[in-house]
């Protein structure tokens, strides 16, 4: 009977140890496991985090759909060709001779570049052999190559946002680095100078001085990838404002003044880009190569090797070779009146040789150092009736105001911009530019 009461006892004993492990073991169940909800038991923060990952769809990428699909990212290394990228993912040569001869029309893969973005999506197994190969040759283009049986190649583009932007700056040391210190960028200081060259020497401007630009900036996935059109700007020189107001009468856009004046001439006052001026027209200068004084009847841009020139204005090029004075060089007749002559060229631009029409703006060749030089730079000569005259100072014909029968509209516009420039405090965007540390004071060090 002893015996029997000690069995009984060890058998609930048991019993109670069975349920008390059942319990706690329950504890650590994922919750949609044991199908209700347990108070007392939050799952742990790794098994919400596996639980998340389980639940999320496999993403689609370029508009393809990867859910059998492995995603490989990478960057075309210097000297990488396709054909050895898609040999590492069981795309065997002709597969890759096919692929390129389907793209010929599409997108030529032997421009695929160092540095440019490429994702390739393959099979998930051993032999990981790719389906799709995509090649980003720039931020809004991407071209998909599908590498499965039938062998296709599309070339698709990213929606461009545009997007109207403000910015404000003053002056503190030159131009090109108050605007960028503002937000601006390199290309907006060149379209700045090109439409206030006429009126203000930008190579003399004075501490204190102020912009204001109302600009268009193209946005690709959250990402600013350039500029659009500089819509208006003014331009604050020893107290007088000068406006810029930029207007379509049906021909492009151009930009007036308050009394709807152009501030363009017929041609551009300079062959480069926002640059520096080394040399300027003289009748005695001492020459760095010939060590003597003499005649220099141009003017002398210094700029890096290989920056673009451009014409100065529409017109003919009667002359483009080289000589042992003035390197490789091109000479272009704009009308009856005025010619100009670019010098020391390290090339000409594709498609410039004598009797060449080029429009204005126009590259024609690129800064070089041929000819006698000592160094990389520009020497532009300007003719006016066959008579050699210093560009900066000859006085060129202005280009058409605005139109009578725009007067009404260019009226409503100018008001509105005037209104908007003068709503923007420049006092208040120092501030906040000195706060976030993106600019300082003219005596910090």
């Amino acid at each position: 009977m002893l015996k029997r009461r000690k069995g009984f006892a060890i058998l609930i004993a048991l019993s109670l140890l069975i349920c008390i492990t059942a319990a706690q073991t329950l504890d650590f169940i994922p919750v949609n496991l044991l199908g209700s909800k347990r108070a007392e038991a939050a799952p742990t923060e790794e098994v919400a985090e596996e639980r998340e990952k389980l639940e999320l769809p496999a993403p689609v990428v370029y508009g393809i759909a990867t859910d059998s699909l492995e995603i490989v990212e990478g960057e075309i290394a210097r000297g990488e060709v396709l054909s050895q990228l898609l040999a590492q993912y069981n795309i065997d040569a002709p597969t890759v001779h096919n692929l390129a001869q389907k793209a010929k029309d599409i997108f030529n893969v032997r421009k695929i570049a160092a540095g440019r973005n490429y994702m390739i999506l393959h099979q998930r197994d051993s032999a990981q052999t790719a389906q799709y190969f995509i090649y980003e040759p720039n931020q809004v283009e991407y071209v998909i190559f599908d590498l499965r049986d039938s062998l296709a190649v599309t070339l698709e583009k990213r929606k461009i946002e545009v997007i109207e932007r403000t910015i404000t700056g003053e002056i503190n040391s030159s131009l090109y680095v108050s605007m960028v210190e503002a937000g601006g960028s390199p290309q907006l200081v060149n379209s700045f100078a090109d439409i206030f060259a006429w009126r203000l020497d930008l190579n003399r401007l004075q501490p204190g001085d102020n912009f204001k630009l109302i600009y268009e900036e193209k946005v690709v996935n959250g990402q600013t990838i350039g500029f659009g059109e500089l819509k208006s700007a003014v331009f604050e020189h020893e107290g007088e404002e000068i406006y810029a107001i930029g207007f379509d009468e049906g021909n492009g856009i151009n930009y007036y003044d308050q009394k709807g004046q152009s501030l363009k001439r017929a041609f551009l006052k300079e062959p480069l880009e926002y640059t520096r001026i080394s040399s300027r027209f003289s009748k005695r200068r001492f020459h760095p190569v010939q060590k003597r004084y003499k005649a220099h009847l141009g003017t002398d841009y210094a700029a890096p090797r290989g920056t673009p020139i451009r014409t100065v204005g529409d017109g003919v090029v009667v002359a483009a070779h080289y000589t042992r004075g003035n390197g490789y060089f091109v000479k272009v007749r704009h009308n009856d009146t005025y010619t100009t002559q670019y010098l020391h060229m390290s090339k000409f631009a594709k498609g410039v040789r004598k009797g060449a029409r080029v429009k204005m703006g126009q590259t024609i060749g690129y800064v070089g150092s041929t000819g006698l030089a000592t160094g990389p730079h520009l020497c532009y000569r300007f003719w006016k009736n066959g008579r050699q005259v210093d560009a900066l100072s000859v006085k060129l014909p202005a280009a058409k105001p605005i139109n009578k029968k725009h007067l009404d509209a260019f009226d409503e516009l100018k008001e509105e911009t005037m209104q908007r420039m003068q709503a923007i405090d420049i006092k208040n965007v120092k501030q906040e530019l000195l706060a976030s540390g993106k600019t300082k004071e003219p005596n910090d060090a």
